[in-house]
């Protein structure tokens, strides 16, 4: 693991209990699904890599109960990016240091109540 990775893993990540689709949305492309989370950041699983040191503007597609809406739209920066466990796909991480109050709820609320417990 980099410094970089290190620093970023201040918060500890959830692992949830399904993974929710994440879209880049100026695109309108699934990116993949979200893995786990944390106030700061979060890892998708896609079949694709994704490309390292990128601003996105993500879109990540919420179960009803978690918050009252169906979405939400945040910039994250894509960090880094390797083979998941299972060869087939890949794991990306990004940066969202920058998230709004408002997002930063929904994301605690999403840990929660979908975190497995550890």
């Amino acid at each position: 693991m980099t410094d970089l990775e290190n620093n970023l893993r201040k918060f500890k990540r959830r692992h949830l209990i399904y993974y929710m689709e994440v879209f880049d949305d100026e695109s309108g492309k699934l990116l993949g699904h979200l893995a786990d989370i944390n106030v700061n950041g979060l890892q998708l699983v896609s079949r694709e890599a994704v490309e390292l040191d990128r601003d996105f503007r993500l879109r990540l597609m919420l179960p009803e109960d978690v918050s009252g809406t169906a979405k939400v739209v945040f910039d994250a920066k894509s960090v880094w990016c390797r083979p998941d466990v299972n060869p087939d796909f890949f794991a990306t991480g990004f940066s969202a240091p920058e998230l709004d109050q408002n997002i930063r709820r929904i994301f605690m609320i999403m840990i929660n109540q979908l975190g497995f417990n550890d």
